[in-house]
């Protein structure tokens, strides 16, 4: 929105003009406080049209008064003690700007590459920490039109087990299909499987265990779906699976060791310098 846009708005928008000094140029009054022009500044995203502008600042007010109606409403119906809030304020005002010194110590400083070594060390370390909530796979699977007529090639290559077989299906199915996912040596959650090919069991450990190779059938789509592995939950969850988590983990730790060493080096600065004393 164009700057010269936004006072012909307030033009539109001013309530009645009045010869009070302190009201002058003010768009509205709630008893003794005003609303300005300059209070409406960025208010209007760039790119609005005139009419969707002149509702945005006409909205503003009318909240605005709105709120400090309200907000003299309730001074006048509680008791001081209840809306002492200095002490409350100044609390939550530190912890922003200490949040903030440490946000920005830990973009300058943080090391956010993490080893495959790293992370296989953390792993060995912690195993008993990571065992599985829920069925895992390895799979691939991808759908097509039952009409389609390369189809019977497509089974023909799904079925076999020659390893040239596989590279011709998956020319297929980037070619003919329009949902599939063939990145069969990661894990992936059994559910999540499930969200977009139509298996229908009660349960999934028992499917699992009876399993490879199947082929759907269902309103004109053919799925064909293969689990080259599966894990079952409850047992200890392999190291692929949570790779990415003990990624995270450990620049969460480089974030609290920053943070810690921060804390340690400023205390003994002030320790040394006498900058504090505790009695």
């Amino acid at each position: 929105m164009k700057k010269l846009f936004l006072p012909a708005l307030i033009l539109l928008c001013s309530c009645s003009t009045t010869n009070d000094k302190t009201a002058e140029g003010a768009l509205a009054r709630v008893n003794k406080e005003y609303l300005y022009a300059s209070d409406l500044q960025n208010i209007i995203p760039a790119g609005t049209n005139s009419k969707d502008s002149i509702i945005i600042v006409k909205n503003f007010i009318n909240n605005w008064v709105y709120d400090k109606l309200i907000l003299q409403k309730a001074k006048n119906n509680l008791l001081k003690k209840d809306i002492h809030f200095e002490k409350q304020l100044e609390e939550y005002q530190n912890s922003l700007i200490i949040y903030k010194y440490e946000s920005k110590l830990i973009s300058q400083t943080l090391d956010t590459v993490v080893t495959d070594k790293e992370i296989e060390a953390y792993y060995k370390e912690n195993i008993g920490n990571f065992q599985l909530k829920d069925n895992i796979v390895k799979v691939y699977y991808a759908r097509f039109d039952d009409k389609l007529p390369e189809l019977p090639k497509i089974r023909k290559f799904f079925n076999s087990n020659e390893p040239e077989h596989r590279d011709s299906l998956e020319n297929y199915i980037e070619k003919f299909s329009d949902l599939y996912y063939h990145d069969d040596e990661t894990w992936i959650l059994f559910n999540d499987v499930v969200k977009y090919v139509p298996i229908n069991t009660y349960n999934q450990e028992a499917f699992l265990q009876n399993n490879r190779k199947m082929e759907i059938n269902e309103g004109g789509i053919v799925y064909f779906i293969c689990f080259s592995d599966f894990m079952i939950k409850d047992g200890e969850s392999p190291l692929g699976f949570e790779k990415e988590n003990i990624r995270q983990i450990i620049i969460n730790k480089r974030k609290l060791q920053i943070i810690s060493k921060m804390r340690h080096e400023v205390y003994q600065t002030a320790l040394t310098g006498n900058g504090f004393e505790i009695y």
